[in-house]
């Protein structure tokens, strides 16, 4: 969800108001999955890198994702839609992951959209946290070396419990992977999009949808 910072520098506006802006376009972008046929959908929130940001922006992005959590628990409950987070917990402030498990706990039964918002994520770190679990159960003599397989690997990611993303959109012009699952991703479509965030409408988001339709996926095989 890139592009909130910049969006509000355009407009002479502190970089905060960008990002809630952007906090009330994935409200927008939430309500239009279903109806787009969409029931996965996974958004960036922070990344493992953007804790070098300045303080101010940090604690004020903190901030929005406790209000959002707050403030959208009874519609998104109401709305059948599941919410989960994915990354390391364990920088985060102690009341917002209360929060966050607070309201995967009650959205844990529906199924009409599953949210999952990546907090503290990293792909490369999310990786080296599954190796390090692997490896201390090897140590421990409870799994051979030789039963690590892509399945178990994959099983032990952040990403456990959820399919692997068809497509990856990035907003804003900027055209790299910028560290967002990296395994999950291997065989996913791509869409880089100028539009800045705050600007990602419904229709826009559809308009992709229907342009990703009518591509020929093969996953390294060769068509008839």
């Amino acid at each position: 969800m890139d592009g909130n910072g910049r969006w509000a520098t355009q407009r002479g506006w502190p970089r905060l108001v960008g990002h809630r802006r952007g906090a009330e376009r994935v409200k927008q972008i939430v309500r239009a999955c279903p109806d787009l046929g969409v029931r996965w959908l996974t958004v960036y929130a922070f990344s493992t890198e953007n804790w070098k940001r300045s303080t101010e922006e940090v604690l004020g992005l903190m901030g929005i994702f406790a209000r959002y959590i707050e403030r959208e628990a009874d519609r998104l409950a109401a709305e059948g839609v599941r919410m989960r987070f994915i990354g390391d917990r364990t920088r985060l402030d102690q009341r917002l992951q209360r929060l966050m498990a607070g309201i995967e706990a009650r959205t844990l039964a529906n199924t009409r959209l599953n949210l999952t918002v990546a907090i503290n994520y990293g792909g490369r770190d999310e990786l080296v946290r599954a190796t390090r679990a692997l490896a201390e159960r090897v140590a421990a003599g409870t799994l051979a070396p030789e039963a690590i397989t892509r399945d178990l690997l994959s099983a032990t990611l952040d990403t456990g419990d959820l399919p692997d993303p068809d497509l990856v959109i990035r907003t804003s012009g900027e055209t790299r992977v910028s560290n967002f699952l990296l395994w999950q991703a291997a065989y996913a479509e791509y869409e880089f999009t100028p539009t800045l965030w705050p600007d990602f409408t419904p229709e826009e988001l559809a308009a992709i949808l229907d342009r990703v339709a009518v591509r020929e996926r093969r996953f390294g095989a060769v068509s008839a």
